[in-house]
């Protein structure tokens, strides 16, 4: 009998066994409208040159878009250590612009304009969103080309279909789509919502973003509400 609901018949569930490659475009377009966020932050709220750490980023992004255009086949220690080093780098960039705002805000240095306030907090705040989303996605199960072999069956997020597998589809298994959702979830109700953290990295993950993401929104907000004409 099969440990699904159904009988031996009863479809595996993609996420343990093989399936083909994650499509690559969604992470494409969420970087490139990373880097985009970064580069529209003042100079004031970069480490360093504002152009640097967004420069590291693009270059990183082309050759992994180059190694794997369309769906993500390939892999090799090199392409393991190039995807992390570009979430390495784009949460620095985020790191040091949130410490920078909160400096900003917490000595009265930051823009009196409480539109500027929010439109620079909000940058802030989705930057964040976007960087833990992608260490949740290279971290979980090994990463993208890990999960694809459908080998490691020990979960880092519990996803809800994961959970009840008799009433998910049997092709489903989680793409970068459902840890942005994951990360956006986190950040807004600063706690887990329908996916649990399951292993311990990942519980103390989501501590260090909702963390971050409270700090951000309630001074961004609390400044902004101030300085209201």
């Amino acid at each position: 009998m099969s440990e699904f609901q159904g009988g031996p018949a009863a479809k595996v569930p993609a996420w343990r066994r093989p399936t083909p490659g994650e499509s690559r475009w969604p992470v494409q377009v969420t970087v490139a409208g990373l880097i985009g966020l970064q580069l529209w932050l003042p100079a004031h709220l970069a480490l360093g040159n504002r152009w640097a750490l967004p420069a590291v980023e693009a270059v990183l992004l082309v050759v992994l878009t180059v190694a794997n255009p369309l769906r993500l086949e390939r892999g090799s220690a090199w392409f393991r250590r190039a995807s992390l080093l570009l979430v390495a780098v784009a949460s620095l960039a985020n790191g040091a612009s949130a410490v920078l705002l909160v400096a900003h805000l917490v000595d009265g240095d930051a823009t009196h304009s409480p539109r500027g306030l929010l439109s620079e907090g909000g940058a802030v705040y989705l930057t964040n969103v976007v960087t833990f989303a992608l260490w949740y996605w290279e971290l979980d199960r090994g990463g993208p080309l890990s999960r694809k072999e459908g080998q490691d069956t020990e979960v880092d997020f519990l996803f809800p279909q994961m959970a009840t597998p008799d009433v998910a589809p049997p092709d489903w298994e989680p793409t970068f789509p459902d840890y942005l959702y994951l990360s956006f979830t986190n950040s807004t109700a600063f706690s887990p919502t329908d996916t649990m953290p399951w292993t311990r990295w990942a519980k103390m993950l989501m501590l260090v973003q909702s963390a971050t993401a409270l700090c951000i929104a309630a001074l961004v907000i609390a400044r902004a509400v101030n300085v209201l004409p």
